[in-house]
């Protein structure tokens, strides 16, 4: 399939029409560009596709949750926005498979890294507002994380997950979650690795930019397997 398909395709899935140029550049990471002669990046539109993230959705839940306090609304905003959460998001579309990876990006699994997904998520964003506008992109929004809403225990799971998978294990009786951490990069770029063990009943992985966002994404992942059986 060349480039034109997976554009088609792409935008299928997304139930939206996004200018191909501007998509492309979505789709873009660094180790591409970088092994491409040093073109333009996603980082930009990242940038701004966090901050219509960040708007929708805190629009979103201070109208529909009115009887919710500050602290509430800040804990479900940051379930929503955070990199666990798009990264899931990412996932649920199949985004991996478009992302415009480098060789050594791809081959270290770059399409399932849960920083490369959501910042091509956020980037996606940026590129329908710039191209659809304001309205367009607050809707897009809300439509990627409406999976989430419209699952209880998961949303719960993903505001907090490691308490999540620690209530489930103990109601599972399998003990306390046990997590380890690795680091790779340099110090400008590291990247964290957790793994969690429930028992001798799941063990998971998890990926991020800091040692709380890997925790955190392995914790999710366990949860997930371990709630398949509940």
């Amino acid at each position: 399939m060349n480039a034109a398909d997976d554009s088609a395709e792409l935008q299928e899935i997304l139930a939206i029409q996004v200018n191909p140029e501007l998509l492309e550049l979505a789709l873009t990471h660094r180790s591409f560009a970088y092994e491409n002669g040093g073109i333009p990046t996603n980082e930009r539109l990242e940038f701004l596709g966090d901050s219509i993230l960040g708007q929708a959705v805190t629009v979103m839940l201070y109208r529909e949750h009115p009887n919710l306090d500050e602290g509430d609304l800040a804990k479900r905003r940051a379930s929503l926005v955070s990199s666990v959460a798009l990264a899931d998001v990412a996932r649920g579309i199949g985004l991996g498979k478009y992302i415009r990876l480098g060789r050594g990006e791809t081959l270290t699994g770059g399409r399932e890294k849960a920083s490369i997904l959501a910042d091509t998520v956020e980037a996606l964003i940026g590129a329908v507002y710039l191209d659809l506008g304001g309205d367009a992109a607050t809707a897009f929004v809300l439509r990627l994380v409406d999976p989430l809403l419209a699952d209880p225990d998961r949303f719960g799971a993903a505001m907090d997950p490691k308490t999540s998978l620690q209530e489930l294990a103990a109601r599972r009786g399998a003990g306390v979650p046990v997590y380890t951490v690795t680091e790779s990069g340099p110090d400008h770029a590291k990247v964290f690795v957790a793994t969690v063990t429930v028992g001798t009943l799941v063990s998971a992985h998890g990926e991020g930019t800091s040692k709380k966002h890997a925790e955190m994404a392995a914790a999710l992942e366990a949860w997930t397997l371990l709630s398949v059986g509940r």
